[in-house]
């Protein structure tokens, strides 16, 4: 009988530490997040994203306000096209809002920050953030250090 209930302990303890691992995966994926909300889109048009990704967060003073939705490159404009999707909850940032790309961390992932400007006329579905800030590439400031430090 003590053989069985030892054998029933460490089942349960699998199981748990399962569930643990399925839950630490969601944390990690920010699937968690995924909620059906309303919400709407807005654009910009970066010269370079980095490593930004879908999924990646949209803040605003380090408040996570929506979730980059879609990103191509835009052969008419010669510029990475980003689409953000933000809650409706949001629904009053203004249209001379700044976008840019910043970099959780030293070397973590890169998300959107929105630096809210001062208009009175809000962003709605479908319009373009104007005044965009790309990513700052780690290895291009490497270079541009090596370069002046060898400069005569």
């Amino acid at each position: 009988m003590t053989t069985r209930s030892i054998e029933i302990g460490v089942g349960l303890f699998v199981a748990i530490g399962i569930a643990a691992l399925l839950v630490l995966a969601l944390q990690v994926s920010n699937l968690h997040e995924y909620r059906q909300t309303d919400s709407y889109q807005v654009s910009a048009y970066f010269s370079n994203i980095g490593g930004l990704k879908v999924r990646a967060p949209v803040t605003v003073s380090g408040v996570r306000i929506g979730r980059v939705s879609e990103i191509y490159y835009d052969p008419n404009r010669f510029q990475a096209r980003v689409v953000m999707t933000i809650s409706t909850q949001y629904d009053y940032l203004p249209t001379d809002t700044q976008a840019s790309i910043y970099t959780a961390g030293l070397l973590g992932e890169q998300y959107i920050a929105l630096g809210v400007g001062g208009e009175e006329d809000a962003l709605r579905d479908g319009d373009e953030i104007l005044f965009t800030q790309s990513a700052v590439v780690l290895e291009e400031l490497i270079g541009r250090v090596l370069v002046n430090m060898t400069a005569p």
